[in-house]
């Protein structure tokens, strides 16, 4: 049965329609990064994952979870799911692009390796529809009203990441720590 390690939940705020998850020590505008998820939940390259969103002026609510096996799937509770893989160094950064960084160097209890990924989206298209609505009742989006009911929209559309170690095993430093043993050099 799975554990999970971390859970880690925070507003972010999309630039381009879109956050970005990677090692603290890349640079995800240098060339090799994954495409935009134009139309897509998730994009990813080697040490990226860059979840596309379908806002760009509303906070989302970002859940990040670490576990030490694959989680149990989340059934219905989601209108979206995608999978991917990302290496990262034993930490991560939440990049927001011009928005600046949500965390940056986030340590990870897998330590260096290959994580898999899952990700799911909520109330994506409602959210949207629900902003488009606002323009249609509001004339002035720098009314009062505009602004309160804009902010009543902030956090409705959720994700929820979910990493973790696909390739530990019995011999690999993290896994040891996970299970409370000790290394074999270790032991008195």
């Amino acid at each position: 049965m799975s554990r999970r390690l971390l859970q880690l939940v925070l507003p972010v705020t999309p630039d381009r329609r879109m956050f970005r998850i990677h090692d603290p020590a890349v640079d995800p505008d240098a060339p090799g990064g994954p495409l935009p998820p134009v139309g897509a939940l998730i994009s990813t390259s080697r040490e990226q994952l860059w979840i596309g969103s379908l806002q760009e002026d509303i906070d989302v609510r970002l859940v990040l979870e670490e576990w030490d096996a694959a989680p149990p799937p989340c059934g219905d509770a989601w209108d979206e799911e995608a999978k991917g893989s990302v290496y990262l160094r034993g930490q991560l950064t939440i990049d927001m692009g011009l928005a600046g960084v949500a965390v940056r160097g986030l340590r990870l209890s897998g330590g260096v390796g290959d994580y898999a990924a899952r990700v799911y989206a909520g109330n994506r298209d409602e959210v949207t529809r629900r902003y488009a609505e606002l323009f249609d009742r509001h004339r002035n989006p720098l009314s009062d009203e505009f602004q309160q009911e804009k902010r009543a929209l902030e956090g409705l559309e959720r994700y929820l990441v979910q990493l973790w170690r696909e390739s530990l095993g019995p011999g690999d430093p993290a896994a040891r720590r996970w299970s409370g043993a000790t290394a074999p050099d270790q032991r008195s």
